[in-house]
């Protein structure tokens, strides 16, 4: 693979556009000072996958639902009927979410690791930070598969619109002040400035937007309150199953405003079925070897190098490399034991000459629309570092 060092942006520039988690805590750059180089080729075909990626996902949520399988993919039982009901509503837009692939580059195949299709994180990084990295090392910024912050504000205008055609929302529903609200923990910086990007790319789409920190913002059957105001729509980059599991009440009235009509909520519910890693299971019993796909089971894989993590495990925790003869390859702890596991045929991910793994993650906002890359050991965790890329 090729890599291309570059001049690093400052930590002051960096805050001054509001990125303040640009330190990890071992005092090392969380921004990597290099740039994936990818021909146009590699860009395309990590385009058409992704396209593909989310036509299966939409298949086999219809299978999903259909069968009743969401007990087998650890979806919580509290969640199940507002799933169904925003998964048959067509007014629940899938807003933006994020495939992790192995391979791509370095001849090696796209593989689908798992796909963040609730909240998705790195957004801020591959929407605006890689595309500043360029720009300020006197590059062509232009030169990414990276549309990430057009093509969001084109999927704020169908959630109107509801239509592929964005030219209406400007004909027909601009003007009607349709209000979103915005809202994310109070503890996580992180979060809170995603969301408040979010938010200015919605308000730049035409919307009325106001934020406040979840634990301010009111439920009832009514709808969804803050400041005063009802809101029509509610963006929250909070996880489905952490709301499940930690706020049970919470779930059941998200159930009742949706079910009632009062609101309508990003991302929608059914993209916890997608974010569940137990789907990668029902992909490969309804597409079985297809090569955009890795073997998944319930079941451990018999004389197969393998990895073990959990439905709902993230930033690589409670994760196991499992090799042929069963022995452990690798292992980290966590917070996630108590979901399910799932045991998907190892990938090799790309390696630079130090050694260090590449894993890719593509957007999904209507269309795959911007590339970015994860670098860290084999298993990828909250050390891992960000790395932009370039066409060439």
């Amino acid at each position: 693979m090729k890599l291309e060092k570059l001049q690093a942006l400052t930590n002051e520039y960096l805050e001054s556009i509001g990125f303040v988690w640009h330190t990890d805590e071992d005092e090392t750059s969380y921004i990597a000072n290099e740039v994936v180089q990818i021909t146009p080729e590699e860009a395309e075909a990590y385009y058409e996958a992704c396209n593909e990626l989310y036509d299966m996902f939409c298949e086999a949520g219809d299978y999903v639902v259909e069968n009743n399988l969401f007990h087998e993919i650890n979806i919580p039982f509290n969640l199940v009927d507002v799933i169904k009901e925003s998964w048959e509503n067509d007014v629940h837009w899938h807003l933006y979410s994020r495939f992790d692939l192995a391979g791509g580059i370095d001849e090696k195949p796209i593989k689908l690791i798992e796909f963040n299709a609730d909240t998705p994180t790195s957004l801020f990084e591959t929407a605006i930070i890689q595309w500043a990295l360029l720009k300020a090392n006197h590059l062509d910024e232009a030169s990414q598969f990276n549309n990430v912050y057009e093509a969001l504000k084109d999927n704020f205008k169908r959630i109107i619109t509801l239509d592929t055609d964005i030219d209406k929302f400007e004909e027909h529903y601009q003007n009607l002040g349709w209000k979103i609200l915005f809202s994310s923990i109070a503890s996580s910086a992180e979060d809170e400035n995603t969301t408040k990007l979010l938010q200015h790319i919605a308000t730049e789409a035409g919307f009325n937007t106001d934020f406040e920190y979840i634990d301010k913002v009111e439920f009832s059957d009514d709808g969804i309150f803050a400041k005063e105001q009802s809101f029509e729509f509610w963006f929250k980059l909070i996880p489905w199953e952490d709301i499940a599991i930690d706020e049970s009440e919470l779930a059941l009235l998200l159930t009742e405003i949706i079910e009632n009509r009062k609101a309508i909520i990003f991302n929608p519910a059914y993209t916890l079925m997608f974010q569940s890693k137990g789907f990668m299971k029902i992909l490969w019993d309804l597409y079985p070897n297809h090569p955009l796909l890795l073997e998944t089971s319930f079941e451990p894989l018999e004389g197969k190098k393998q990895v073990e993590k959990r439905c709902f495990g993230r930033e690589g925790a409670n994760t196991k490399i499992i090799n042929e003869d069963g022995t452990i390859d690798e292992e980290t702890k966590g917070d996630y034991e108590g979901h399910k596991p799932i045991y998907q045929e190892y990938v090799e991910l790309p390696k630079d000459s130090e050694g260090n793994s590449y894993q890719a993650g593509v957007f999904f906002a209507y269309e795959a629309c911007g590339l970015g890359f994860r670098k860290g050991s084999k298993i990828l965790d909250n050390m891992s570092k960000f790395v932009g890329h370039i066409i060439k």
